[in-house]
């Protein structure tokens, strides 16, 4: 009998499209705006001018980077700990979402039954084969562990408990299902269990930067013990010894203390000005691109005043410093059917970790990958809807988590996405974006597109003539949905009638869901990155061998979350893959 979880695994990602041609290991990176010298080697290590030295260096001190530090730290290593900007990156800036289960203390405090077995059967339908079934379940085996671990070192959690799906839950929810389980067929496959935790920390009533809350308190906790961290240091080369063992990494930082304060204020106000908005909110295009402008003044500073400082890493550096979102020109070539979409992450996210260890001669996978996040609920009705690609055809669950919906409208139907509602939906939707416990963004993309966007026809026909559908197409479309919305007939994508509204009386609306909807800008982060070992987290060459010294974690690293996302996947990964890279350098 086949396994009814292996059907919801979309078609392997290796697979998906050629990789894009990479630079070549050993000589300077200068593409998609860049600047990574080949790697200098060494004859004499000892008789170097090292600014410092450390067991281990960390390259970026977001979420993997910490939790690299902060358990060396527990294990005996010194550390030190460099970062482009102030640190936090994407994990800090995020909406404080941490995916744990298997019966965390949080799950059972608020009656959520869930063990191992029950998360790995539900994420397994999720991860695919991109990591292997031993670190999936090791993952999940140690997850209930890790949280504990997490909230030892003063992060918050609360087990406010919200049973209904949602996009993100109401900000005096702290607990929720952060992905597809509880819709079919894989609450059929396992017994839905709430996995998101969301870490207990307001950020006034905006679902952004709550991540700072759990970040912060294990950053706090590195530096009470002994953890040295450098801001402002640009990280351009890495250091090899003679046998070809990564040993240190060369730094740009400003020497002067005006410049550098000047420099931090940009970066500050840039960072601000690309957070102002969440990213499916139109505005956010505007406030991005001003973000962008200020950046680029920050980089014109950086030609004068920094100077060079190398750092030793005696047992191993850590490149931690998060994937390419929010660098354009990468994005354009390693993934450009994405490359309208509105970058998900913040300024660290250039590609510099990832592009440091391909200069090592580090392979790289699943560089054109990027989750697209299409979520269709709240408004409620929206979700009860159809969405449809470029033919006036259904393609996928509407209720199912964003990053599903989105990569199959993206990787299987041209990037083309629109919901259909008739009179009803249109107006419940109104009503439901006022409902208890919609956040403000979720209110706004419901009321902007409904009454900016919605393309409307009197009849099915008159709306597949407006919007360029195969009227045929689009009337049986609208036919199979009605006749499983009635529950006469089980509907392809497995919604139950309850999830579905039959559809009716015009008028008829479309609102453009697609990649490059002007109106609904879709969320992105690339989820590519260096390929490693899943028993230690070692940077592989192209033969698939570790490149001794060099370790990734987060997203410089393919993880967890490399084939399918959903929230708190990836900052559950960045935790999971950093304390793995700290264990093996610790041995």
């Amino acid at each position: 009998m086949s396994d009814p979880a292996a059907s919801m695994i979309p078609p392997s990602p290796w697979d998906l499209r050629p990789r894009q041609p990479l630079p070549a290991a050993g000589a300077p990176i200068t593409q998609w705006g860049l600047a990574i010298d080949a790697p200098l080697t060494l004859a004499d290590p000892d008789a170097h001018g090292w600014a410092g030295e450390a067991d281990m260096v960390v390259v970026g001190l977001g979420g993997a980077g910490i939790a690299a530090a902060l358990e060396g730290l527990e294990r005996g290593l010194s550390v030190i700990a460099l970062d482009q900007y102030q640190g936090g990156g994407s994990s800090a800036a995020n909406g404080g979402v941490y995916y744990a289960g298997g019966g965390t203390a949080i799950q059972r405090e608020a009656g959520v039954e869930d063990s191992p077995q029950q998360m790995y059967a539900y994420l397994k339908t999720e991860v695919g084969d991109v990591v292997s079934d031993d670190t999936l379940r090791d993952f999940c085996d140690t997850s209930a562990a890790t949280l504990d671990w997490l909230r030892g070192h003063g992060a918050p959690f609360e087990a406010s408990y919200h049973a209904e799906k949602t996009s993100y839950p109401p900000l005096d929810k702290f607990l929720y299902h952060p992905d597809s389980s509880l819709a079919a067929p894989f609450c059929d496959i396992t017994p839905p269990a709430a996995r998101g935790h969301r870490v207990f920390h307001r950020n006034g009533n905006k679902p952004w930067g709550i991540g700072a809350g759990m970040y912060q308190p294990l950053r706090q906790a590195a530096l009470a013990k002994g953890m040295r961290f450098h801001s402002g240091a640009e990280v351009r080369q890495l250091a090899l010894d003679s046998s070809g063992r990564v040993i240190g990494i060369r730094v740009l930082r400003f020497a002067d203390k005006a410049l550098r304060d000047r420099h931090a204020k940009l970066v500050e106000k840039a960072s601000a000005w690309m957070a102002m908005l969440p990213g499916t909110f139109p505005g956010s295009r505007i406030t991005m691109a001003r973000g962008y402008k200020l950046l680029a003044k920050a980089r014109a500073m950086e030609a004068q005043g920094r100077v060079s400082e190398w750092y030793r890493a005696r047992r191993g550096v850590v490149l931690s410093a998060g994937g390419f979102i929010c660098n354009p020109e990468m994005v354009q070539h390693f993934a450009p059917d994405y490359a309208p979409g509105l970058p998900n992450g913040t300024l660290g996210d250039n590609g510099s970790g990832i592009m440091l260890g391909v200069s090592a001669g580090g392979a790289t996978a699943l560089m054109e990958r990027i989750s697209a996040w299409r979520f269709l609920n709240p408004p409620k009705a929206w979700g009860q809807a159809m969405l449809v690609n470029g033919r006036g055809e259904r393609f996928t669950n509407e209720t199912w988590y964003g990053a599903r919906v989105g990569d199959d409208m993206v990787e299987r139907n041209g990037g083309r996405g629109y919901i259909i509602l008739d009179r009803r939906l249109f107006k419940q939707a109104l009503r439901h974006a006022f409902g208890p416990g919609v956040l403000g963004f979720q209110r706004d993309i419901t009321l902007v597109n409904a009454f900016f966007a919605a393309t409307k026809g009197a009849t099915p026909e008159e709306l597949a003539r407006k919007m360029g559908f195969d009227s045929a197409a689009f009337g049986a479309t609208i036919d199979a949905y009605n006749c499983a919305a009635r529950g006469e007939k089980p509907d392809t994508f497995h919604k139950t009638p309850d999830e579905m509204a039959e559809l009716g009386p015009g008028p008829w609306y479309a609102i453009d869901a697609s990649v490059d909807a002007r109106m609904f800008p879709i969320a992105c982060m690339s989820v590519g990155g260096l390929l490693v070992s899943e028993a230690s987290g070692a940077v592989q060459n192209t033969d698939g061998k570790a490149i001794p010294g060099l370790y990734a974690a987060g997203r410089n690293a393919v993880g967890l979350c490399s084939n399918l996302y959903v929230s708190g996947l990836s900052f559950a990964d960045c935790i999971y893959s950093g304390r793995r890279a700290a264990r093996a350098m610790a041995v």
